[in-house]
């Protein structure tokens, strides 16, 4: 019954995918591509056909030479331009289950080669499903993916292939629809609802969540951007970045980790929780983990035990200010690298699990070391004229 409805659901979005290429329907959301600049050497009708949710801010961090897979390739745009960004050295590689676009995408790679100067396209456009990947093992050095995942009726099928095709220390930046909570039967059977990108979200808890079971660390935002909301449910944009960690020797392999804060306590994806300016002992395994670009201007990491005083200015802490508070329907969501991470006001936040906050919560959010780890959302459903708060245990606000 579930195989059923998996490729009913499968059926139904390839078939609309299908027609947009030639009724030039908009799909999911449209993203802010520089079709000035891509137009230089992608033809006009692969522009025509672009779908997604977010732009692949991952190809910034692309080296020439490396592999790039795009999971959802449809007519091509994001290969092409990663086809730019990894030289005629490089390789890219595309998948989709849709043959119009793969058709479009093939037909117009010959031009995109000559235009970039290349004796040949480097790019591979490959028939296949997100959950089942014609690609080696151990072969890809960035996956890139925008609004497509969401797509895909079994996602962590989806993960576990991302994780098998990803060289050891290779990463991914991927774009998706995601929700605040759980989407309701009544959406996840509205067939049309899949095209757009609602009825398959997963709730950010659960997105997060499925890509560290199947084996990704260092799990973090690079955007979140809110885009609808329907029935109370808040639906958003993100983009996030994780890594297929490979453990490293190296000649120094400090022993301790520091934490720096701004959170007063935080718990990693290995489950160690640390407390700012307390040096805890890690192994190895953890120290290569700490060293992720998410995490590693979070901490101190020593081969000796390195205790941080307040006046220490490595360390830093961020209070809320001093004077009433206001309760204007918004909540924070930890959006990685931590599982949980603890602030100077007692508030406790789990990865992916909306948390109501007061607007002086909200201020210190905003906070340049506090915002990368944090997206907000507002449920209030009409303007809120609340009165301000005096924040304390016995308000039950902080």
């Amino acid at each position: 019954m579930v195989n059923e409805q998996e490729n009913s659901i499968t059926q139904s979005v390839s078939q609309r995918y299908a027609k947009a290429v030639t009724n030039g329907e908009e799909m999911c959301c449209p993203t802010g591509y520089n079709h000035e600049d891509l137009g230089q050497f992608i033809p006009e009708a692969v522009l025509k056909v672009s779908y997604g949710c977010g732009t692949p801010v991952g190809l910034s961090t692309v080296r020439t030479g490396e592999v790039v897979l795009d999971i959802g390739s449809g007519g091509g745009i994001d290969c092409f331009e990663a086809s730019r960004k990894v030289g005629a050295t490089g390789k890219v590689i595309g998948i989709d289950m849709t043959d119009e676009m793969l058709s479009l995408a093939r037909t117009h790679a010959p031009t995109v080669a000559k235009n970039l100067g290349y004796p040949a396209s480097n790019v591979d456009f490959r028939k296949g499903f997100a959950e089942a990947m014609p690609v080696e093992d151990d072969h890809v050095d960035l996956i890139i993916s925008n609004c497509v995942i969401n797509l895909a009726p079994d996602k962590k099928k989806v993960f576990r292939e991302m994780f098998r095709v990803l060289q050891p220390g290779g990463r991914f930046t991927i774009s998706d629809i995601v929700a605040d909570q759980s989407i309701p039967q009544y959406m996840i059977h509205d067939s049309e609802k899949w095209g757009d990108c609602l009825s398959g979200a997963l709730t950010i808890q659960d997105y997060w969540g499925g890509l560290r079971e199947a084996g990704f660390r260092g799990l973090h935002q690079v955007t979140m951007i809110p885009w609808r909301v329907i029935d109370g449910i808040h639906f958003v944009s993100v983009t996030l970045t994780g890594y297929k960690t490979a453990v490293a020797s190296s000649i120094f392999s400090p022993d301790f980790a520091t934490l720096t804060g701004p959170f007063s306590q935080a718990e990693d994806e290995s489950g160690t929780t640390y407390h700012r300016g307390t040096p805890q002992q890690v192994d190895e395994q953890t120290v290569h983990l700490l060293s992720l670009p998410p995490y590693k201007d979070y901490f101190v990491l020593t081969d000796h035990p390195l205790a941080l005083t307040n006046q220490d200015p490595q360390l830093l802490a961020v209070f809320p200010e001093e004077t009433p508070c206001l309760w204007e329907g918004h909540f924070a969501i930890l959006l990685g690298p931590f599982l949980t991470v603890r602030d100077d006001d007692g508030h406790i936040y789990r990865c992916g699990e909306p948390l109501e906050i007061c607007s002086k919560t909200l201020k210190v959010l905003q906070h340049p070391r506090y915002q990368p780890s944090f997206g907000t959302i507002n449920r209030a459903r009409e303007a809120v004229t609340a009165e301000p708060v005096i924040c304390g245990t016995s308000t039950e606000c902080c």
